[in-house]
């Protein structure tokens, strides 16, 4: 059997452009690792549409394979926690930025970068939910742990129709929440009715000039889009409320006050899903076999084969990609 496999490579061409093409490489050509995995399933996340396309810096190393997540089989292990046969998830931890990532039929990294699939996911699932649905999970455990409860009030979810926003919106209306989404794609307000959301708003509710206090609105957030829209969130943040900040789709300046965190005690919590803690990525994948409803995250979910990246990334950066979008290495 040859060891050759596909992969989507990227490359620098001239001092600022790059090339993307489809490949073969060989296990030779991947980098350093304790594990080598068999790679059957990755996906398309905001990150992978600015690595593919280059419209921001997120390759720091050239060539690269893209892609920040994956599932997959261990095929060879020199690490104790994990075995040929074992299937494993991959999030974050530089994979596809400097280190090469899940567009390709294999990949070889670190043993603590991975963690074991869970009971009741399969491989595709795992990377429907992907890094945005993982954030997703770890915004709803930040605002459980500052006591943003149902018996609140409603909680907002900004751009509620992308991937993270997806399955923010399932989770937290299985969870009970009065859920307020928010979003720019008027078309998309049954799809988000459909996974959960009480109240469809505009985009443009959230991202006029921002007030340093608004009218108190919401007991909680998660925001995907930051700048103006993460602004005007907070100023419309009940007391003692909280918002999840995990994205910044939107920009990253945030051009409000101190008032909300003075005057109502409004709190501001940051959410990196990239280099969180393996006990911290266990309790999320967890969390989501229980508390993500399949059903919606099939909804959700469209599935493309590595042909389909280029297009995918330019899509998702266009606003053009509802929910969640699997590669399935093999098609």
């Amino acid at each position: 059997m040859s060891d050759r496999f596909p992969a989507i490579l990227v490359s620098r061409e001239g001092e600022k452009g790059q090339k993307v093409e489809k490949t073969d490489l060989g296990l030779d050509d991947l980098m350093e690792g304790d594990v080598v995995v068999s790679v059957e399933h990755s996906t398309v996340n905001y990150k992978d549409g600015l690595a593919v396309t280059g419209k921001a810096p997120v390759v720091r190393r050239w060539p690269m394979v893209p892609g920040i997540d994956f599932a997959g089989t261990v095929d060879a292990s020199d690490n104790d926690e994990f075995k040929p046969g074992d299937k494993v998830v991959l999030n974050g931890w530089g994979v596809g930025e400097t280190h090469y990532g899940g567009f390709a039929g294999k990949a070889r990294v670190k043993g603590d970068w991975l963690i074991h699939l869970p009971d009741g996911l399969s491989g595709a699932q795992a990377m429907a939910i992907g890094t945005a649905g993982y954030t997703a999970m770890l915004c709803v455990l930040a605002l459980e742990r500052q006591e943003v409860t149902p018996d609140k009030g409603p909680v907002v979810v900004t751009g509620a129709a992308g991937g993270v926003g997806s399955v923010a919106v399932s989770i937290l209306s299985k969870l009970g929440y009065e859920v307020v989404a928010s979003t720019g794609r008027a078309g998309e307000a049954d799809y988000l009715k459909g996974l959960g959301a009480a109240e469809i708003i505009g985009r443009d509710e959230l991202s006029g000039q921002p007030r340093a206090l608004n009218k108190e609105r919401f007991a909680g957030g998660v925001d995907a889009v930051g700048s103006t829209t993460l602004a005007n969130v907070l100023s419309m943040t009940k007391y003692g409320g909280s918002v999840a900040a995990c994205g910044l789709a939107g920009g990253m300046d945030l051009p409000t006050t101190v008032a909300p965190f003075i005057l109502r005690g409004v709190s501001l919590i940051g959410v990196d899903s990239v280099m969180a803690p393996k006990s911290r990525r266990i309790e999320a994948y967890s969390r989501l076999v229980r508390d993500l409803d399949h059903d919606k995250l099939a909804a959700m979910t469209t599935t493309i084969g590595l042909d389909g990246v280029e297009q995918a990334a330019a899509d998702i950066l266009a606003g053009k990609v509802r929910g969640r979008v699997v590669v399935d290495i093999a098609a």
